[in-house]
């Protein structure tokens, strides 16, 4: 074994393993100060903050191989005991060593969409308290400089976002440590932010993100690398445009299971639309089986992992037609098709084909209230109560207007009723429209 350094070689780092990646192997033995990715050896090198520090690692991974995203890693002690900054000044992508920093440098590629700051701050604040944005032309393309409040957040936004996309198919970023130290910020506009103060003066011009034809920010879709699909690739998106940066409690964000098993159903009273309504609150259903020889158990397909475990965590002990769900991932990959699993891949009624970022925003557990949308525009409270009342005691209504579009809230006396109503009537026709019914949070109208 060579000399022990501060400075650890790691081997067999494939272009799918980011900085964030290998940042999750050493962390635990102590402070990683300084990171190289050797993107054409497949190869990094990884300074700690102290020598004890990196002995513990190899040490420890002496025992146990580390793998990452699937892939054996190899470590060893570099020749190098420190990587200095003249070698770490060459740049990211070289060969050479760059030193991070927490601003970042990023160039936006194939930009078939105006890029703003509103857009960079949208994407880039998962990962950390952006504190400024500057954006401008040059001979290279776009390019923004971000400032993140610690080394820490840049460099988990840097592994995280390097080559992925801001919309899908286009606006590829990459991403450059800047060898800035501070940037500075004059006016608040759609070209330049402070977010420390919010105080600077805005120049008054038409913000390009207005413009007609484009895509609104709070849209962004799918950071996706290139031939990467949705289901792969969509988590990042969905925590930073959804959650800004955090999941609800106990989410992890990491789960890349599909598939679920519900049991204790009212075999009744249930079928796969049903689920369908219930489950499609959290996001696109692939197939739906309910599992003939045990009918009160179904099998749910959803797109993706980060939408499977929403559906658990939202669902699990919810009460439908008087029995308590048990929602939990199935040992099954995926449904099969077959005559007896219901297809939903082209549904018009998935609800995450558009409004992404709103349908997660407004993900819930079941609630006493549901909120109707797409109703018909002379429709009369009176009418829809006569379409959901026999789920169970409406205790208060309320029919309002948003962008001249007919809306309703109704709130009844439990949960279980109006999950009920949420189940059976969404998707329905009232008075020739086809209503759409999920979950409010409001506490009372």
């Amino acid at each position: 074994m060579a000399e022990p350094s501060k400075v650890i070689h790691i081997r067999n780092v494939g272009h799918e393993i980011g900085e964030a990646d290998l940042l999750q192997l050493l962390q635990p033995f102590g402070n990683v100060s300084k990171i190289v990715m050797l993107r054409a050896k497949n190869q990094a090198l990884l300074q700690m903050q102290d020598l004890h520090n990196s002995v513990s690692a190899l040490q420890y991974y002496s025992t146990v191989q580390p793998s990452v995203r699937g892939r054996n890693v190899y470590m060893q002690f570099s020749s190098h005991q420190e990587l200095t900054t003249d070698q770490n000044s060459h740049g990211r992508n070289s060969d050479q060593e760059s030193e991070p920093n927490r601003i970042l440098l990023v160039t936006i590629h194939h930009m078939m969409y105006p890029i703003t700051v509103e857009v960079l701050h949208q994407v880039f604040k998962a990962y950390g308290y952006v504190e400024k944005i500057v954006t401008f032309q040059k001979s290279a393309g776009f390019q923004a400089l971000i400032q993140y409040q610690s080394l820490q957040e840049a460099m988990d936004a840097f592994g995280a976002l390097h080559g992925r996309n801001i919309y899908d198919g286009c606006c590829q970023l990459d991403i450059q440590y800047s060898n800035l130290s501070e940037l500075q910020v004059h006016y608040n506009n759609d070209r330049s932010r402070d977010f420390t103060n919010p105080s600077l003066p805005t120049e008054q011009r038409p913000r390009a993100s207005q413009q007609q034809g484009y895509p609104d920010p709070g849209g962004l879709y799918a950071f996706q690398q290139p031939g990467a699909s949705y289901a792969q690739m969509g988590r990042a998106a969905m925590i930073t445009a959804a959650f800004g940066g955090t999941l609800p409690p106990g989410v992890t964000g990491t789960n890349e299971r599909c598939t679920l098993i519900v049991s204790n159903l009212n075999n009744d009273k249930i079928n796969e639309d049903k689920l369908f309504n219930l489950f499609s609150l959290y996001g696109n259903i692939v197939r739906i089986k309910i599992l003939r020889n045990k009918p009160d158990h179904a099998l749910v397909e959803m797109a993706d992992g980060f939408q499977a475990e929403l559906a658990v965590h939202y669902l699990k002990g919810a009460v439908l037609f008087a029995k308590k769900l048990e929602v939990n991932y199935s040992k099954y990959p995926n449904i099969t098709s077959a005559p007896d699993a219901h297809d939903y891949t082209t549904s018009s009624l998935n609800r995450f084909n558009s409004n992404v970022i709103k349908n997660y925003r407004h993900c819930c557990a079941p609630t006493k209230m549901i909120h109707i949308s797409a109703l018909p525009q002379e429709i009369t409270e009176d009418a829809i109560l006569n379409h959901v009342s026999e789920h169970g005691s409406v205790v208060n209504t309320k029919l309002f207007e948003v962008n001249g579009k007919r809306q309703a809230l109704i709130q009844f006396e439990s949960e279980e009723e109006a999950t009920e109503a949420l189940v059976s009537k969404h998707a329905t026709s009232l008075e020739g429209n086809t209503i759409r019914i999920s979950f409010s949070q409001m506490q009372s109208i």
